[in-house]
């Protein structure tokens, strides 16, 4: 079958490689349409911390399933569906508490011999597989894994009607983040962002507010006098160097931090700031079930305004300009499909 691999450093090729094997619990997926991710830039580039090129690449994804082992018993042939692209051992603490995220021995496409999404068809334990409804397209049932970090992020965050809430970068995690921060009620929330096609999408996705910080030294007082005041919760989903604190600062005390970016520096840390004024700085990694199921239940509801977040979608073939779109910010990418 056909696969998009990363084989080196930004180099993006479409390659032969043998189907997976089903196990008696699997289930076959011909892929429909698999998402760029901003982890995946950090793959392409070399910086990932485990998806490490030559790698068959994605982990999002939406297609239909055309095979599966038997004893499965969940799906059936024919099925739209997404994937929560993980698996934990099962047995440890975290697992039984419904933590896969947690697992030390967590598995993850692009890991080890389990191929990425962005191939012609992808295989996954039925334990991990989502039926879509039948009203609903592959472009949006691709937006599940992103919207279901979203969804985690903001049960990190405890986000609670009126608050007043900061997202730091408006790609795609931070838009959906922002969209699920306005379902649970935050009231007043602000994006920042370098590029202004994607504080427009912000405010198409419920931002009551944006601000573009580039090239802005004090742009923490004056994100706080757009709001009038310090915020309860922060989402920060850009990993730039210095954001942290610039988060702590925004945030009034006793407000809460939620990192959601992938980090690849060090970040410093204003200790006086978290502990003399009791703010909390809170980690947030992935997703469990629970918000998957959640994340499949809002993109159904048509709540959620994503139209503006999918901006190109791309035959396999053409995966390689993808990458690089996403990559130079070429033609205002946010969310690129790749479609099989």
């Amino acid at each position: 079958m056909k696969a998009v691999m990363i084989d080196r450093p930004y180099s993006v090729v479409v390659t032969d490689v043998s189907r997976a094997p089903l196990g008696d619990h699997d289930v076959r997926i011909q892929v429909k349409a698999a998402g760029i991710c901003g982890s995946d830039i950090h793959a392409y580039k070399g910086l990932h911390p485990f998806r490490k090129p030559p790698v068959i690449i994605g982990h999002e994804i939406s297609g239909e399933v055309v095979e599966h082992g038997r004893l499965v018993t969940r799906v059936k042939v024919g099925d739209k569906v997404t994937v929560e692209p993980q698996m934990g051992c099962g047995k440890c603490e975290h697992c039984l508490q419904g933590k896969t995220n947690y697992c030390d021995n967590r598995q993850a496409p692009g890991i080890g011999n389990w191929y990425g999404t962005m191939a012609e068809d992808f295989v996954a334990h039925e334990d991990i597989v989502f039926v879509l409804p039948e009203d609903m397209d592959h472009e949006l049932g691709a937006l599940s894994e992103p919207m279901a970090v979203g969804v985690h992020a903001v049960r990190q965050a405890d986000i609670q009607i009126g608050d007043k809430v900061a997202v730091l970068g408006s790609g795609p995690i931070g838009l959906l983040a922002l969209a699920v921060a306005k379902e649970a009620g935050a009231t007043t929330i602000l994006s920042t962002d370098i590029f202004d096609y994607c504080l427009d999408t912000a405010k198409t996705m419920g931002a009551t507010h944006t601000l573009n910080i580039k090239d802005k030294d004090n742009w923490i007082e004056e994100a706080q006098a757009l709001v009038g005041g310090a915020f309860d919760k922060v989402l920060i989903a850009i990993g730039v160097p210095g954001i942290v604190n610039q988060g702590l600062s925004l945030v009034k005390k006793g407000g809460r931090v939620v990192t959601i970016a992938m980090f690849h520096e060090a970040q410093s840390l204003d200790i006086m700031q978290l502990q003399g004024q009791e703010k909390q700085l809170v980690g947030c990694f992935c997703y469990t079930r629970k918000d998957t199921i959640t994340a499949v239940d809002l993109l159904a509801s048509g709540r959620i305004q994503t139209d503006a977040i999918v901006t190109h979608v791309l035959p396999y073939t053409e995966a390689a300009k993808g990458f690089r779109m996403m990559d130079k910010k070429e033609d205002n990418p946010l969310k690129i499909l790749v479609t099989f």
